[in-house]
C-alpha cells in the first residue's frame, strides 16, 4: 500500500475508532458480512409468480431486448430459427441446450469468437424488476459468447427469474458447488444490448458488445 493510501485509511480508523468501540464495530462488521443481511427491497422488486415473470418481460423490452416468449425448452430451437434469420450459431455447451434439436440449422458448439454473427446462451437467473439477464461463467456458459457476436440470444426459463438482485445473490451463494469458492470468477448482469451515449450524447448500440439482445424466455416452470 502507497505511503498516502496508508495515511488517507489510518485517518479513517482512527476517526473510527473515536466514536465506536473498535471490537464492537469489528465484530459488527463481521457479523453483518456471516449473515448476509439484504438492504431495503423496493415493491417493485418484491413481485411474484406470474406477475414477476410478466414484469420481467416488460422490462427488457423497455431497455431495447427482443422478447420471444415460448411454452417449453422443445419450442426453443424454432423460435431461435425465425430470430437468427439462417445465420450460423454458436451455442454454449450448456446441458439443457446440447439436448435440444439443431439439426436443421448451422450450429456450432463452444466459445465465442469475433467472427460469430449469433451466440446462444443459458442464463443462470434473471431479475424481475430491471429485465436484467445474469450469466454465471463456466465451461458450460463462456464468457465470450456475452459480448464478441453481433447479436446475443439468451434463453431463460421463467422459473429462473428472481424478483431483485440480492435474491440472485442468495441464490448464488446457494448454489456454490461444496468444496468451492462461493463466487464464480465471472457474473455477468446483462440489461438490454450494448450501448453508450458518450458521442454527442447520442445512444449507440453495439459499443462494447452484441448488438441486438434476444431474449427466448420459456414459460414452462419445472
Amino acid at each position: 500500500m502507497s505511503t498516502a493510501r496508508a495515511n488517507i485509511m489510518g485517518r479513517l480508523k482512527t476517526s473510527l475508532d473515536k466514536r465506536h468501540n473498535p471490537t464492537v464495530r469489528i465484530s459488527t462488521a463481521d457479523q453483518r458480512i456471516k449473515e448476509h443481511a439484504p438492504g431495503l427491497i423496493p415493491k417493485r422488486g418484491q413481485s411474484t409468480g406470474i406477475a414477476r415473470t410478466e414484469m420481467f418481460a416488460d422490462e427488457a423490452r423497455r431497455v431495447s431486448a427482443v422478447v420471444v416468449r415460448v411454452d417449453a425448452m422443445a419450442d426453443v430451437p424454432g423460435a431461435v430459427k425465425n430470430a437468427a434469420d439462417g445465420a450460423r450459431l454458436k451455442i454454449a455447451p450448456h446441458p439443457k441446450l446440447q439436448a435440444l434439436d439443431w439439426s436443421d440449422q448451422v450450429t456450432e458448439f463452444g466459445i465465442g469468437h469475433g467472427d460469430d454473427p449469433v451466440g446462444l446462451s443459458m442464463a443462470y437467473a434473471g431479475v424481475a424488476e430491471t429485465g436484467t439477464l445474469v450469466l454465471r461463467a463456466n465451461a458450460s456458459s463462456p464468457t465470450t459468447l456475452n459480448f464478441l457476436p453481433d447479436t446475443h440470444m439468451v434463453v431463460i426459463r421463467a422459473a429462473d427469474i428472481e424478483a431483485n438482485y440480492e435474491d440472485v445473490w442468495t441464490k448464488v451463494r446457494a448454489d456454490a458447488p461444496a468444496g468451492e469458492p462461493i463466487m464464480p470468477r465471472t457474473l455477468n448482469w446483462i440489461t438490454g444490448p450494448s450501448r453508450t451515449a458518450d458521442i454527442e450524447q447520442t445512444i449507440l448500440l453495439g459499443a462494447h458488445g452484441p448488438r441486438k439482445l434476444v431474449i427466448i424466455l420459456v414459460d414452462e416452470t419445472n
